[in-house]
Order: C-alpha cells, then sequence, then structure tokens
C-alpha cells in the first residue's frame, strides 16, 4: 500500500463527499488505519471490505458523514462499534470529540484500543461490554452528548440500545443505508417510550449519496443519517434484555 498514492485518494474521496477539512497528520493516521485493518483482518474477521478504495469510501468516508451532525467538544458513545467504525476515523478528524467505543466482542475492542493507541489517539476510550447492562450503570446512564451506530440493528432495537445512553438534550444519530423512513416509521412507538414523543417531529432524515471510484468503477451509493433529539428521561425499565428486545421491540 502506497502512502502517498493513499493519500491522494482520501483527499479526493472527502472533497467529494464532505465539508471537511483533514490535516497531513490526520491523512497519515488514516493511512495507518487502514493499513492496520488490512494486517489484522488476515487473522481476525473484522471486515468484508479489504480493498484500499473500498477502505477509503464504505469506511473512513461513510463514518465520517455524521461529523457535521456533532456539536464541538461533545461526549459519544458508539454503541456496537465493531472493527472501530465511525469511532476511530471520527476520533482522527475531530479530536475536540470524546467518544467511547462499545461493543460485546472482546477480540474487537481489544483490536480497537490497541489501534488507538498505535494512533496516539487519547479521545477514545474502548469498552467491552452489552450495551443493554452498560445503560444501567449509573455513570453511563443519560451521560452521552450522542449516540451512534452504524449497521447494528433495525431502528426500533436500536433506539433500545441507545437512547438510555443519551442526555436530555442529546441526540441519537443513527447511520443507515437504506429503508431509513421505514425504519422511522416502525419505530415511532419506541421513539415515543424512550425519547419522549415531541422527539417524533424534531427528528430529521438527512439523505445523501456516497460516490468514489472503487477499482477504477464510479460509485454512487444512498446514505440515510437520523438524527433524534431527546427531549425527555428514558424510563428506568428500558433497556430490557436483549432477547426480549430482539423478540417484541417497542
Amino acid at each position: 500500500m502506497n502512502k502517498d498514492i493513499f493519500i491522494q485518494k482520501l483527499t479526493s474521496a472527502i472533497e467529494q463527499n464532505l465539508n471537511l477539512a483533514l490535516t497531513g497528520e490526520q491523512k497519515e493516521q488514516m493511512f495507518f488505519l487502514c493499513e492496520r485493518l488490512v494486517e489484522v483482518n488476515q487473522v481476525m474477521n473484522l471486515t468484508a471490505i479489504t480493498d484500499e478504495d473500498g477502505i477509503i469510501l464504505r469506511h473512513l468516508v461513510d463514518s465520517l458523514l455524521i461529523s457535521e451532525h456533532i456539536k464541538q467538544n461533545s461526549t459519544i458513545i458508539d454503541v456496537g462499534c465493531g472493527a472501530g467504525f465511525p469511532s476511530l476515523p471520527l476520533a482522527i478528524a475531530r479530536p475536540d470529540l470524546k467518544i467511547t467505543s462499545l461493543d460485546s466482542t472482546e477480540k474487537r475492542i481489544r483490536y480497537v484500543h490497541e489501534t488507538a493507541k498505535l494512533l496516539g489517539l487519547k479521545n477514545v476510550n474502548a469498552v467491552v461490554a452489552r450495551a443493554e447492562d452498560f445503560a444501567k450503570l449509573p455513570e453511563h446512564r443519560e451521560a452521552y452528548d450522542y449516540a451512534t451506530a452504524r449497521a447494528v440493528a433495525t431502528l426500533p432495537v436500536l433506539c433500545e440500545l441507545t437512547i438510555p445512553f443519551i442526555k436530555v438534550g442529546g441526540k441519537l444519530v443513527a447511520m443507515k443505508a437504506k429503508g431509513a423512513h421505514d425504519e422511522f416509521e416502525s419505530s415511532r412507538s419506541a421513539i415515543r417510550q424512550l425519547a419522549g414523543a415531541s422527539s417524533l417531529d424534531a427528528t430529521v432524515l438527512f439523505e445523501t449519496m456516497l460516490e468514489g471510484n472503487i477499482n477504477n468503477e464510479m460509485i454512487s451509493e444512498n446514505r440515510s443519517i437520523i438524527v433524534m433529539p431527546k427531549k425527555s428521561h428514558t424510563p428506568k425499565q428500558f433497556p430490557r434484555k436483549f432477547a426480549q428486545i430482539k423478540k417484541t421491540p417497542l
């Protein structure tokens, strides 16, 4: 993997899709992140996307699509962070943010922790825990300005796993590829119970296209970002056990 070519491709993809400027050091951190992801993926199943172009567009740039929806100096919990997306790219691009990366798989959290350390990122705290248990802890319940998640679950399930972490006045920023309108409609009951009925009226669905070159082929893919403010406290009985959440979504 050639660093100069990688940085050229990354710069082009960012300019095409984002209103965001990275420093030279940040671009080098993105290169290292890509290199490490490919290397570790050979012995650990982190991602099905292994080509340089795909990682740049579908992992790095895709993760940064939510940056414009997050205020300066905010606290964020990334629920079900997996291999560190959007946590790690967001931490590189936004050193002002304080990010908690949460996942129930120990080997993935170990990878996120070690990668953040190697990258010199001091704004990432990687934690292995189940969201429904972690949200019950007083120090984490309604403690974050934002919760985010990428490709974790359908929105009704995701709401119960994320909203209990968010402060009243904070926001859920849910990353979706397609079908967001239908998912939002099916989540109305969950939002009412978890975040307050007035959150429904204030929720905004942002739709965009992720565009770029992958293996000399121009691609254009739908992306949806659901930004939902939390208007009231989440009742103490939520979140329920995951088996119950999955079997009977709110």
